[in-house]
């Protein structure tokens, strides 16, 4: 592993650190350590480190346990290291898989290529399980057709390809190909077509249990067969035709039988159960095409003889009626209630037989199973599946190889990811916990990561801005869940139920909305403005509530107004002088009270320069800020991804700090180039701004000099006042005297 930029460092004297170590700890298999992501890391950069992850402190682990689901890695990788299923990967299971990884390669350096390629010598036939995936995977590309030294991952996707054509395959499953003649292959063939199973080669076969089923099935219909004597077939080989058209009017002759007998009962019911004159008045359009409301009606017109005519049968009936005397042979054109149930009488032999039916399944086959049980290839069969049995092994050895070349091109990534998360801080790659990508408020972060749902009180614990989004896609038909951290910009137009776009490692889009925050800073130049920000909205706040209330107060005012507006006009309310005169003294005052405050201030900076001033201004913005800028400082320096990988099912067994430096590169903001504009008169709003802009910044520049100046300021923007000339001054005892006498004066 190559360590890359200033986010993988090497200890300053890593060699003289590494050997110091090693003097403590002689016992031990002789690591390297490198600063990754501002904590201290075992390097993995050989295979030998690999081999040796077993005598690793697990303390030293950055992860402990991962999911296998929600992760932006190769899913059968990730099923294959699980291997108690348990959805989760631990450290005993990472050990195993690079034990015995490195224990079927010669050399295990291969890993860290990071490619689904092997040499056939690539394989330690030393070892028993190399030397058997060896032959494997010399099988595989025989099976193949290919004449090659090497072996790919494509090579083992296809197992269908693989075990083509093959006689056994070792799924207990066999095929026509497994036979030795084409008699028996054409009997597997059939037997298949009644119940089979596919086989490994993508052909359908049959299994041992299919087998007994088979040829139990064949002597039950058999037996029962040979039940099917000729008093049971009352109607000879018409017998199920004509049962059949029986089963069809069985019902409607009853519903006829049950009129007359009603009729026969009371005569009043005739016209309740004859036939519906209005109904069939109500067909509208052809009769003849109206069969089925025809045939709703009676089977015929009922009578108190309870006689059934072929003569005065429902038109839509008459057929069915006409095969059933045919086919059971009733005499003459008409039959009551009597003779009919002695028809049905002389079915029951047959349905009784009927319903002891078994081996119905090889019906189909006809008289070909009489043949196949003469035969009786039962037991060649079995011995055929149990030579297929017999390769199962070696099939899945086959599969095997698929395994090793998938580790082969993805364990050395998985442990970047899991021993150490040097993926994370590598700038050319993504760990495998990074979902994708969201666009939100004229910035992009890379750091998203799937989770469950909002989970503040653990995420609040890395010290990161934190935006929970629910992430949906209709044309996909997926949602989830991300944590999307942003480690640069501001956040002023940030708010739950914000829409953003997020983009998944494929490319495909989602619409993204924001439902939950953690607000945490994100930089020390944000942390600064923080205090102003929050005092303006404040004040902002504040009047736009007072600015509310003052409207309400008006509309309401207007309204009472309007009201009244009909009622008679009250005499106006003489002019109060008084009151007036108070506004004006109190506003009078509050103007002195501040000319007092700046007199003040005037008087405070009296005798300090302007460059002093400047440093005061600066001290008292560094005395509002200064907090909020340390305590986001220290909370940029202990930003850490671990408490939201925890909360995602991680877990994380050392610091992953995002400095502010890496940070940056996870979040990208916009960056707009400097345009000029190409409309004149936009031109001219310009350099009227501009104008302006430094008309007023001379004023404020004069201002300060006549204000500040009485105070002993001195701005370099002003010029150094003039000195006057020196006279005369009376001696300091002259001076009362001239007073005296000049008062003097007055009084006279």
């Amino acid at each position: 592993m190559i360590i890359k930029q200033n986010f993988l460092l090497n200890l300053p004297n890593k060699n003289v650190n590494n050997a110091i170590y090693m003097k403590k700890h002689p016992e031990t298999y002789p690591w390297k350590f490198a600063s990754v992501g501002g904590t201290v890391r075992v390097k993995i950069n050989s295979g030998d480190d690999i081999a040796h992850l077993g005598e690793l402190d697990r303390k030293m682990w950055t992860v402990l346990s991962s999911p296998i689901k929600g992760l932006e890695f190769d899913s059968r990788t990730l099923e294959l290291i699980d291997v108690d299923k348990d959805g989760k990967i631990r450290v005993d299971e990472v050990i195993a898989t690079a034990q015995w990884l490195t224990r079927i390669l010669k050399d295990a350096d291969i890993l860290l290529k990071e490619e689904g390629l092997l040499n056939l010598d690539a394989f330690n036939d030393k070892d028993e399980d190399g030397a058997r995936l060896k032959a494997s995977a010399s099988q595989i590309l025989a099976n193949l057709g290919l004449e090659k030294d090497s072996i790919a991952l494509e090579d083992t996707a296809d197992n269908v390809k693989i075990f083509a054509g093959t006689k056994f395959n070792g799924d207990g499953v066999i095929t026509p190909a497994s036979a030795d003649d084409e008699a028996t292959a054409k009997l597997i063939e059939t037997m298949a077509t009644i119940a089979g199973t596919m086989d490994r080669s993508g052909v359908m076969g049959v299994t041992a249990e299919q087998i007994e089923a088979f040829y139990a099935a064949c002597a039950d219909y058999k037996a029962w067969k040979e039940k099917g004597t000729k008093d049971v077939f009352p109607f000879g080989d018409k017998t199920a035709d004509a049962l059949a058209a029986v089963e069809a009017v069985k019902d409607k002759v009853a519903d006829y039988f049950m009129r007359c007998k009603l009729i026969a009962f009371d005569s009043a019911t005739q016209g309740a159960v004859d036939v519906n004159v209005d109904k069939i008045a109500a067909i509208e359009g052809n009769l003849a095409q109206a069969a089925d409301q025809i045939g709703e009606q009676p089977l015929a017109k009922p009578s108190a003889d309870g006689k059934l005519s072929l003569k005065a049968v429902n038109p839509a009936w008459k057929a069915a009626m006409e095969k059933a005397f045919e086919l059971t042979e009733i005499k003459g054109d008409s039959i009551d209630e009597e003779g009919w149930n002695a028809v049905l009488a002389k079915f029951a032999p047959y349905t009784a037989w009927l319903d002891e039916k078994k081996g119905g399944e090889v019906e189909a086959l006809g008289e070909v199973f009489q043949t196949i049980l003469k035969e009786d290839k039962k037991a060649l069969l079995l011995e055929l599946v149990e030579k297929d049995k017999a390769e199962e092994a070696n099939a899945l050895s086959i599969e095997e190889v698929g395994k090793v070349l998938r580790l082969v091109k993805n364990f050395y990534r998985f442990l970047n990811n899991y021993v150490v998360l040097a993926d994370f801080y590598d700038p050319n790659r993504k760990a495998i916990f990074q979902a994708g990508r969201l666009y939100i408020d004229q910035r992009s972060t890379d750091l998203c990561v799937k989770v469950d749902g909002p989970s503040p009180e653990i995420s609040s614990l890395s010290g990161m801005y934190i935006l929970y989004c629910a992430c949906t896609s209709e044309k996909l038909g997926k949602s989830f869940n991300i944590a999307a951290v942003l480690t640069d910009g501001d956040v002023d137009g940030l708010r739950e139920g914000k829409n953003a776009v997020f983009y998944d490692r494929d490319g495909n889009d989602y619409t993204a909305k924001v439902i939950a925050i953690v607000d945490n800073p994100i930089s020390v130049r944000q942390a600064f403005w923080s205090p102003y920000k929050k005092v303006a909205r404040m004040v902002s706040d504040r009047i736009d509530k007072k600015a509310a209330e003052k409207n309400e107060k008006s509309m309401a005012g207007l309204t009472e107004a309007t009201n009244t507006a009909t009622e008679a006009k009250a005499p106006a309310a003489p002019f109060d002088i008084a009151k007036y005169a108070g506004i004006f003294a109190a506003v009078g005052m509050a103007v002195g009270l501040i000319g007092a405050a700046l007199a003040g201030v005037v008087a405070a900076l009296k005798g300090i320069t302007f460059w002093q001033f400047l440093l005061i201004v600066a001290i008292v913005m560094l005395l509002i800020s200064g907090p909020s800028m340390f305590i986001a400082w220290r909370k940029l320096r202990k930003r850490d991804l671990g408490p939201v990988l925890n909360a995602n099912g991680w877990a994380i067994n050392a610091q992953a700090l995002v400095r502010v430096k890496f940070g940056k590169t996870l979040t990208s903001l916009a960056k707009y180039p400097k345009l000029t504009a190409v409309d004149p008169a936009t031109r001219r709003r310009a350099f009227w701004r501009w104008f302006i802009g430094i008309i007023i910044v001379a004023g404020l520049a004069l201002w300060l000099c006549n204000v500040l100046a009485p105070a002993g300021l001195r701005s370099p923007l002003c010029p150094e006042p003039e000195v006057a000339a020196e006279v005369d001054q009376p001696a300091a005892d002259e001076a009362p005297a001239a007073a005296v006498e000049e008062a003097v004066a007055v009084e006279e």
